[in-house]
């Protein structure tokens, strides 16, 4: 797996699919400030660290309003191929403001919005609503 964050996207996207309460993945650092980042903005519940060291598995609980997923979509922007980067005044709002963009800083990962207020550009990572 070379992609890690794809790979997060995936998992979730299809958890929500099947109903599911909570996934899990291979944990690397970049995806616990992802997962921090999604359950600050309440598209997560929370996450849970399982395993030793080298063999650590992040747990992630979804969180539903209702019966309905809080994420009806999740889009990976920058690719391992293809790296899509950002200065803070062409950081757009996501769906008219209703989603958000997750972006990886010279501060460290926050969301499209934060960005802009700190006027940092950074790597796209994802985009979801």
């Amino acid at each position: 797996m070379n992609d890690r964050l794809s790979d997060m996207a995936t998992r979730i996207r299809n958890g929500y699919l099947a109903g599911k309460k909570e996934v899990e993945m291979p944990r690397t650092t970049l995806l616990v400030e992802v997962a921090e980042v999604m359950i600050k903005e309440k598209y997560l519940k929370s996450q849970e660290t399982l395993g030793e060291y080298p063999k650590q598995t992040l747990k992630l609980t979804l969180n539903y309003a209702g019966s309905n997923p809080s994420i009806t979509e999740i889009k990976r922007i920058s690719k391992p191929g293809v790296r899509i980067y950002h200065s803070a005044s062409d950081l757009k709002p996501v769906l008219s403001g209703l989603g958000i963009s997750i972006i990886s800083t010279s501060k460290g990962v926050m969301t499209g919005n934060e960005a802009r207020k700190n006027k940092l550009g950074g790597e796209v990572l994802l985009e979801l609503w």
